[in-house]
């Protein structure tokens, strides 16, 4: 599965590194499990998007519009998925 390494500064001001997934890059039957009602994802403003967060295992918001240097791409075993 494919996975992301990226870092951006929060609402807080605080600096956040994450590794993560996109929801469309995610098992369908691992997403099924981890969501309820309509099955989709709630609007976001514009330049964030709610991911999976590999370390934490739960839904997080990576902020596309304070992102510091670019996105690293990788492969993550996804029988590793929490």
């Amino acid at each position: 599965m494919r996975a992301y390494i990226g870092s951006f500064v929060k609402d807080s001001g605080e600096p956040r590194r994450m590794y993560f997934a996109r929801l469309e890059d995610m098992p369908q039957a691992f997403l099924e499990v981890k969501t309820t009602g309509t099955g989709t994802s709630p609007t976001q403003t514009e330049g964030k998007e709610l991911v999976w967060d590999l370390q934490a295992g739960g839904f997080r918001v990576f902020n596309y519009n304070t992102q510091q240097g670019d996105l690293t791409v990788f492969e993550y075993d996804e029988n590793k998925l929490v």
